[in-house]
């Protein structure tokens, strides 16, 4: 490899010529980028007034402004302000909301199939464990799981079993659905639940500020402290 002079100092021929390229071979990285895709909605969340609700914070004031699926996955945040959604936090909030589901990440239901008016029926069922399992729990061990399906389906059918356990739930003792929002089935000992699609569901809840929040905390602390040596001292 041929070594080139810069000033005093020498660089090999192929690292100088990837310094000397020329600006017009370097792509902006923004071009490189695709626009988020809309989402398609789910069973538990078919609009844009049940996302609204379940995510809280009092959002689903602002359904109206938001006349399409669509329109509610792609306006920006300056839109959004132009609309009246305000403050900043709220917006921020619903922006992070919205990539979330984007992503396929859900509160309580949202990866519920089975939906009718906005209500699921869960059920615990019993299938045998997996393989890498039985040289522990024995050839005949069974666990228990938490399916999505109609009320009307018979315990013993065999698609059952075919179907994806519901995230979030759990069983306890024999066969009871604990877990957020979960309303048992009367007469059923709590082996069949349903969920409801509920205001603020899926709401993250602010923090508490502690002395004025992280920003004024110092600044609140040493007022206190000046108050209560003024105090001592009158």
């Amino acid at each position: 490899m041929k070594p080139s002079s810069i000033g005093n100092h020498r660089l090999p021929s192929s690292l100088l010529s990837c310094i000397l390229r020329p600006h017009t071979t370097v792509r902006p990285l923004h071009r490189q980028t695709t626009p988020n895709q809309i989402p398609s909605p789910t069973p538990f969340v078919p609009d844009t007034n049940t996302f609204l609700s379940l995510i809280g914070r009092n959002l689903s004031q602002h359904a109206a402004k938001f006349p399409t699926w669509e329109s509610l996955f792609s306006l920006k945040s300056i839109q959004l302000r132009k609309l009246g959604v305000e403050p900043a936090r709220t917006r921020r909030y619903l922006l992070w909301w919205r990539d979330k589901f984007r992503k396929g990440e859900y509160g309580i239901g949202g990866d519920l199939k089975d939906v009718k008016d906005s209500v699921a029926h869960l059920r615990v069922i019993e299938v045998p464990v997996g393989r890498s399992s039985r040289s522990l729990a024995g050839p005949d061990a069974m666990k228990k799981l938490i399916v999505n399906v109609p009320p009307d389906v018979p315990v013993n059918d065999p698609k059952l079993r075919a179907l994806k356990p519901v995230n979030g739930l759990k069983v306890q003792g024999a066969r009871t659905i604990i877990g957020p929002f979960v309303e048992p089935v009367k007469g059923t000992g709590g082996s069949i639940a349903t969920v409801k699609v509920q205001e603020g569901m899926w709401e993250q809840r602010r923090g508490e500020k502690v002395d004025g929040g992280e920003r004024r905390k110092l600044q609140v602390r040493r007022k206190r402290k000046l108050e209560e040596s003024r105090k001592a001292k009158s």
